[in-house]
């Protein structure tokens, strides 16, 4: 999931945070909601599915029930934000409506038919010596996530979390103060009603920016931070957490239109991918035509006619049809998150061109081609190295909903334990257990 400045670049100067009085005691609040959610995390451990499955039905039934007092507290934050001149795109994100609290309690309810990763085998033998081996999943321990103008993620990764075996500790930021500060005393009595630690959900916003420094730090109370936004957040909490981190989001997504691409194909692929909802991050940002692409026209017409502003360069500007407008593209355009109705625009000779470039300026979170080609489409999946490859389809089915994972913690852009959309099972690690009779090594 970027040049465009939004709220999220809130952290950007969070190494610069002094040592007084507010971060000792932002520390000393850290500390103490980990340690109330390793102890969570221990009896969450013990839950059952069916027990776990509980909770996230309640979480889902309150959200509903008390949709009124989170519009009211999402109205305030919104407010808030257009007074201080957030974007467009950032306002998406950080509203939420009838319809979409709806839609979370319905991801709950999905999440809790799907399958318990915790205690499944992920492979087991008996050796010859008589020793039984499994090697099990099992939680992660204490989750935590930094994120910024997105409620919806706090109810996401609530849910995974607690399905997952987890606790979480959750920084939401200003943006969705409000919000945030709601949802989360809705999730934490949903669980105390069920019988669950309301310590396995916290938030920790409370303690601003002193407090997610705090949280970057808590290396041994903190098992996996993960942060979710902009390249802004994502790059400061890489580059200053002591915690283990997950890297994820940030979405220079491109598609590459084949020369043998459909017309109507490719009109309703592009279409989807770059207006359906423009601020998140599996949205198209740079499109890549063949020179000879037979479709490059009706796409370019469509996409301008609905509304997307097109950056391209001379050799797209020279060939786009009649009445079609567009920008000069420069170099900063080919690794913007633009996060909105714009779009980069280049025209390539071949597939080597269309794989240099994306290699170039790929963030590894999403690419597509649209062909009628099966061997340009098995080369670019083989030769396409990011979280996920999409052939002849949108790139908005990056998501951990579409996919069949219920819901997401975010989409990591990583190679190590975690790859693409995070659901259950990217939030659990394994053990061994061994099992003998007595057995000594010789």
């Amino acid at each position: 999931m970027n040049a465009v400045k939004t709220t999220e670049t809130s952290l950007t100067d969070i190494s610069a945070a002094g040592t007084g009085t507010a971060e000792q005691e932002a520390e000393a609040g850290i500390h103490a909601a980990a340690d109330r959610a390793r102890i969570a995390s221990r009896r969450l451990a013990r839950a059952n599915r069916a027990w776990k499955d509980l909770g996230l039905q309640e979480i889902g039934k309150n959200l509903v029930a008390k949709r009124d007092l989170i519009l009211a507290a999402n109205a305030g934050d919104v407010a808030a934000g257009r007074a201080k001149g957030t974007s467009a795109a950032m306002l998406d994100r950080l509203t939420l409506t009838p319809e979409r609290i709806e839609g979370l309690a319905e991801a709950l309810e999905k999440l809790a038919g799907l399958p318990d990763p915790v205690g499944t085998v992920a492979r087991g033998q008996t050796l010859p010596n008589g020793l039984r081996l499994r090697q099990v999943h099992v939680p992660l321990g204490v989750v935590a996530a930094i994120y910024e103008a997105r409620p919806n993620v706090t109810v996401d990764i609530a849910g995974l979390a607690l399905k997952s075996g987890n606790a979480v500790i959750l920084r939401g930021g200003s943006a969705a103060a409000q919000t945030n500060a709601v949802l989360v005393d809705i999730i934490r009595d949903s669980l105390d009603a069920v019988g669950l630690p309301a310590d396995a959900v916290q938030g920790v916003d409370a303690y601003g920016r002193a407090g997610a420094n705090a949280l970057m730090k808590a290396r041994g109370k903190v098992d996996v931070l993960i942060p979710r936004g902009g390249r802004d957040l994502i790059q400061t909490v890489v580059a200053n957490a002591a915690v283990p981190v997950i890297e994820t989001g940030e979405g220079n997504v491109h598609i590459y239109l084949d020369r043998s691409a459909p017309v109507e194909m490719a009109v309703d692929i592009l279409l989807n991918a770059k207006t359906q909802r423009p601020s998140v991050c599996n949205t198209v940002e740079t499109l890549l035509v063949h020179r000879d692409a037979e479709a490059a026209a009706d796409v370019l017409a469509a996409l301008a006619a609905a509304g997307v502003r097109l950056h391209a360069d001379e050799r797209v500007r020279a060939a786009l049809p009649a009445g079609v407008e567009s920008q000069p593209a420069g170099e900063e355009d080919w690794g913007r998150e633009y996060m909105d109705l714009d779009l980069a625009v280049a025209m390539v000779d071949d597939m080597d061109e269309a794989l240099d470039h994306i290699r170039r300026w790929t963030t590894g979170h999403t690419e597509a081609i649209i062909t009628n080609d099966l061997a340009n489409a098995e080369r670019f999946i083989a030769e396409t190295d990011s979280a996920a490859v999409i052939v002849n389809a949108s790139t908005r089915f990056t998501d951990g909903g579409e996919l069949g994972l219920g819901a997401e913690v975010g989409i990591s852009t990583q190679k190590l334990h975690a790859r693409g959309p995070m659901g259950l099972r990217e939030l659990t690690t394994t053990k061994w257990i061994v099992q003998g009779d007595g057995h000594i090594r010789i």
